[in-house]
């Protein structure tokens, strides 16, 4: 498969440092590069935004072909508004492809390059058209109109197989159902600092602020970064660790992406503490969890008399174990 040799391309290796330096040196954390992630919309801007050219240079493309002699100027004009669209897709895309890691990046170069390619050619062929040279614009329109296709094809790969833009942090919404849980005792976590503990076969970061704790899914939403191995923070009292490996940060109380390159919500518990000192941690549907409870009259659910600390998997079906989870 092409998309897979391009991935263990390690020719592309020298290009993709030397871009990938670029881009962090012209875009450092901020807001303008958390605005090109698509922090602000809670999901990466770049597929939104390069389905504009690719959707205008394909109208172009069938309008060229049956469209008649009158379809000229709806033609040209949908090439231009195609060009001018592919300068933000490839500013969103640059963004997000430097904080990547090497085998996507090589596969994102090859994208870009192929997207390069099709802006260049239907230039050309706005060009052209201008000029009187209707064949030569027609020529080129397909060679552009190829480049595009053959760069959302690697496009499609880096997202959907290698899971470039995906939320990488583990599911919980499903486990709402299945109420209070005990997480570990009080007295094991240390104060301020991350620890991570399981729930079940599922991995999640705890951090002790006195009698209160919060409590995060500890994959990374962005490319699955252990945040129990982060940095925790404080402005003006509100928490917020930041991953290891790219650096997104997320609101330690409700999971609230505050930098990226993550853009999806890092999945929250709800937490309290008993009177015997366990802490109880509560998955939460769809909803920010409530802050972090103290002392509470120790209430064992039906699943945590079964099982005792940790979470009790109640079926294959209903939960089942993901590959690399640990036991």
């Amino acid at each position: 498969m092409v998309a897979e040799r391009i991935e263990s391309a390690q020719a592309l290796d020298r290009p993709v440092d030397a871009l990938s330096r670029f881009v962090v040196r012209a875009l450092p954390p901020g807001r303008r590069a958390d605005a090109l992630h698509g922090v602000p919309f809670g999901q990466p801007a770049h597929p939104a935004l390069v389905r504009i050219p690719a959707g205008c240079w394909t109208s172009a493309a069938l309008l060229d072909l049956c469209g008649g002699q009158g379809a000229g100027r709806a033609s040209a004009t949908l090439i231009a508004a195609g060009v001018v669209a592919a300068v933000p897709a490839a500013a969103t895309g640059l963004a997000d492809w430097s904080a990547l890691h090497r085998h996507q990046q090589r596969v994102g170069l090859v994208h870009a390059i192929s997207q390069a390619a099709a802006s260049a050619l239907f230039t050309g062929s706005l060009l052209a058209r201008a000029a009187g040279r209707r064949g030569t614009g027609y020529l080129l329109s397909a060679g552009g109109l190829a480049a595009a296709t053959a760069g959302v094809y690697l496009g499609g790969h880096l997202a959907l197989r290698l899971g470039a833009g995906v939320s990488h942090a583990e599911p919980i919404g499903h486990l709402a159902t299945l109420g209070w849980n005990d997480l570990c005792p009080l007295a094991e976590l240390p104060e301020g600092r991350p620890a991570r503990r399981q729930l079940g076969y599922l991995g999640v970061l705890a951090v002790r602020h006195g009698d209160a704790v919060q409590v995060l899914a500890d994959h990374c939403a962005h490319l699955g970064g252990p945040l129990h191995q982060g940095r925790i923070s404080g402005i003006d009292g509100d928490a917020r660790v930041t991953c290891p490996w790219h650096g997104s940060t997320f609101r330690l109380g409700d999971g609230t992406v505050l930098h990226g390159p993550a853009t999806a919500r890092q999945p929250a518990f709800e937490t309290r503490v008993s009177d015997s000192g366990q802490v109880q941690v509560r998955a939460i549907a769809g909803a920010k969890p409530a802050k972090p409870r103290t002392r509470q009259p120790k209430r064992r659910t039906r699943l945590s008399r079964s099982l005792g600390a940790g979470l009790r998997v109640p079926s294959p079906g209903r939960l089942q174990r993901q590959p690399g989870d640990a036991a």
